[in-house]
């Protein structure tokens, strides 16, 4: 049996790979590059319908390592029932900490100072004076606290902040400061001036961000989306963005790609980016350090990093 490993990447701009597999470029061409059945390390092809990425699973009967350029991996896993017993899904961990970091920064002060409102004023030619919020003095929670929740508060760390406050699935302590559970979140939410989304998409996740949890956030709040779109209930942040209470910055959205005529595009006190958080010039060399570092570990046996899943175990 050919060791084929897929590349969403062209192997020949991968410095560093290791000797021993054929390593075949895919990127969601139609044609496959290979038999799918002898491929045993795929790569799914980065920023790609899900459907795309989940098109050769069927068909890879001997495929031993699942790796997303993603640090969610909801957009593959329905395609893993295809899959035999033993196949780990890895995640990029380590990619996209930097860029999603800046983006997060970005809205919640673009957000903040008023900057959508200067860009619409400088298109009228006017001045557009007057205060507006700042950072410095805010509470800040971060709803997600891996590395990506992690990575948002070393860029918040200079800004003098009141407080910042983490929420995670299981308690635990870090350096900077507890982590608490989900189930103290409805506590904490009235607190935060600016809470953060950077979750991933599980069901436990999927509407987090319901009517329930939106009425608790304090008036004025600012919601900051990086997670998914679905974490966040479209109807209901609409209801409340229409009262003018509370405000939002959504990297993404649910549905995605938001239609033109989506009411969210009008809704009051809203900054949208359109899912940008990772897609930056720091993306490549990460990534391609990433599968160099994975792929020598995979050809010398040794274990594997971010490993999420192992199909036909339970997952932890």
């Amino acid at each position: 049996m050919t060791a084929d490993v897929w590349l969403p990447i062209p192997p020949e701009d991968i410095e560093g790979l290791p000797e021993g597999p054929n390593y075949r470029y895919w990127d969601g061409a139609e044609d496959f590059p290979a038999d799918p059945a002898e491929c045993v390390f795929y790569v799914v092809p980065y920023m790609k319908p899900p459907a795309l990425g989940q098109r050769p699973l069927p068909r890879m009967s001997s495929v031993e390592v699942v790796q997303t350029l993603s640090a969610g991996v909801d957009h593959v896993e329905p395609g893993l029932r295809h899959l035999h017993p033993g196949v780990r899904l890895c995640n990029a961990r380590g990619v996209h900490e930097a860029s999603t970091g800046e983006l997060t920064l970005t809205l919640i002060l673009a957000s903040l100072r008023g900057v959508p409102d200067f860009v619409r004023a400088q298109d009228r030619g006017e001045w557009l004076g007057g205060f507006r919020p700042a950072l410095a003095d805010k509470n800040v929670l971060i709803v997600g606290y891996g590395s990506i929740g992690a990575a948002i508060e070393d860029r918040l760390a200079p800004f003098e902040l009141a407080r910042v406050a983490r929420v995670a699935r299981s308690e635990r302590t870090t350096a900077r400061g507890p982590v608490h559970p989900l189930t103290e979140l409805p506590a904490l939410l009235p607190e935060a001036d600016v809470v953060i989304l950077s979750t991933p998409l599980t069901d436990t996740t999927r509407h987090l961000a319901d009517a329930d949890f939106l009425a608790r956030m304090k008036d004025g709040a600012l919601l900051v989306n990086v997670a998914r779109g679905p974490v966040v209930d479209t109807k209901a942040l609409l209801a409340e963005l229409e009262t003018g209470r509370i405000t939002a910055a959504l990297d993404v959205t649910d549905p995605e790609p938001l239609p033109r005529e989506h009411p969210l595009w009008r809704a009051p006190g809203v900054l949208i980016s359109p899912h940008v958080g990772g897609p930056t010039s720091a993306f490549l060399p990460r990534a391609k350090r990433l599968l160099v570092d994975q792929l020598s570990r995979y050809v010398n046996r040794e274990p594997l990093r971010n490993v999420i899943l192992t199909t036909g175990a339970k997952r932890a």
